[in-house]
C-alpha cells in the first residue's frame, strides 16, 4: 500500500482527518492523477479488470472538502464544486460548445467530445467520440476508437465502492440512445444497436448457434445486439429480450 493510498483509507475510517492539510492534499493529489489519466478507478489486467476501491473512496472524499464557486466559460456561468477541464488544445482533443467535462475525468488526446457530459473519475481513451448528448458517468471506463452514439448514456458509479464501474472496451459501437448501466462490460468491438439497454439483468440470447446460449453482464467480442420483443409460454405474457 503507497503512502497515497494509506492516507485516503485512514480518512475514509476517519472523517474529522478531512479537516487536515495533508489529507486534503492527498486526494486533491489523487483527483489530479485521474485527470492526467496516471491513475484509474479501474484497470485492465492479465485476469480482465481490476476496480482500485482506495481510488473511488479518494473521488468520495473530494466532495466534502471542496467549496462552492462561480466558473465561467465564455457567456456562460456555473456553480459547482468541481472545476472543468481545461487546455484541450494542448492535449489534442476537440471539444464542440457546451460539451462539459469535469476536472478528474481523463479524456485522451486524438478524441472529440460533441455536446455531451464526462463525469469525474471518467476514463476517454484516444481516438472515441462522445457524441451529441452523450453521458459518460463518474468512473465509467472507455476504451480506444469507440463510438457513444448520440444520446448514449454511460451509467457512473461511486458507490458501493467494490461495484464495478461501466466498462466499454476498445473500438466498441455504442448506437443511438442506449443505455448500459450497473457495471455492465462491453467487450472489444461489439456492437450495440440504438436503444439498447443493458443491465446486470439484462438477458441476452445468442441464436447464431446449434441451442441457444444466454449472457448476462458481460457482452462479448463480435456480438451484435438489437432489441426485440418475442412472446414466453402464451401471447398473453410477452418479455423483453436482447436478440443477435
Amino acid at each position: 500500500m503507497t503512502e497515497l493510498q494509506q492516507i485516503i483509507e485512514s480518512a475514509w475510517d476517519n472523517r474529522e482527518l478531512l479537516k487536515e492539510t495533508k489529507t486534503t492534499d492527498a486526494i486533491r493529489q489523487v483527483v489530479d492523477l485521474l485527470d492526467k489519466g496516471e491513475l484509474r478507478v479501474a484497470e485492465p489486467i492479465t485476469e480482465g479488470w481490476q476496480v482500485n476501491e482506495w481510488v473511488k473512496k479518494a473521488v468520495v472524499l473530494y466532495f466534502p472538502i471542496q467549496k462552492m464557486e462561480t466558473l465561467e466559460a465564455g457567456i456562460f456561468e456555473y456553480h459547482d464544486k468541481i472545476p472543468l477541464k481545461r487546455n484541450f488544445a494542448e492535449r489534442g482533443i476537440r471539444v464542440v460548445p457546451n460539451a462539459v467535462a469535469r476536472h478528474g475525468a481523463y479524456i485522451s488526446s486524438g478524441t472529440i467530445l460533441m455536446p455531451s457530459y464526462v463525469n469525474i473519475g471518467a476514463y476517454v481513451d484516444e481516438g472515441t467520440m462522445v457524441d451529441t448528448w452523450a453521458t459518460v458517468g463518474s468512473c465509467a471506463q472507455i476504451g480506444k476508437n469507440v463510438h457513444l452514439s448520440g444520446g448514449v448514456g454511460i451509467g457512473g458509479v461511486l458507490e458501493p465502492l467494490q461495484a464495478a464501474p461501466v466498462i466499454i472496451e476498445d473500438n466498441a459501437f455504442i448506437g443511438s440512445r442506449c443505455i448500459v448501466v450497473e457495471g455492465v462490460k462491453v467487450e472489444t468491438e461489439a456492437v450495440l444497436g440504438a436503444g439498447v439497454v443493458l443491465t446486470m439483468s439484462t438477458k441476452i440470447i445468442d441464436v447464431t448457434g446449434d441451442e441457444p446460449k444466454e449472457y448476462k453482464a458481460l457482452y462479448p467480442l463480435d456480438l451484435w445486439l438489437f432489441l426485440v420483443v418475442t412472446p414466453k409460454h402464451s401471447l398473453q405474457e410477452v418479455i423483453m429480450y436482447l436478440v443477435l
